[in-house]
């Protein structure tokens, strides 16, 4: 039984059901900015990992994901 693939930024959930849901990518989907603007996405993946910094994803009405960021204090945004 193959297991599927686990996205770096939002886990289990597959990339194109979740929408950014902050900053100049907002409205967009995790795999679209993936594919259009892949240096966004590392940071995106290196903000995740930093210590004290975390993204949220709350399911929308709409059925979609949204990806919300979290930071703690003194910590930059991306």
């Amino acid at each position: 039984m193959a297991q599927a693939p686990v996205s770096p930024l939002t886990g289990i959930l597959e990339e194109d059901t979740v929408i950014i849901d902050f900053g100049d990518h907002e409205g967009k989907s995790v795999l679209e900015v993936s594919d259009t603007h892949p240096e966004f996405y590392d940071q995106m993946i290196e903000f995740k990992n930093r210590k004290g910094s975390e993204f949220t994803i709350r399911r929308d009405k709409d059925k979609y994901y949204r990806l919300n960021m979290n930071i703690s204090i003194g910590m930059s945004p991306i």
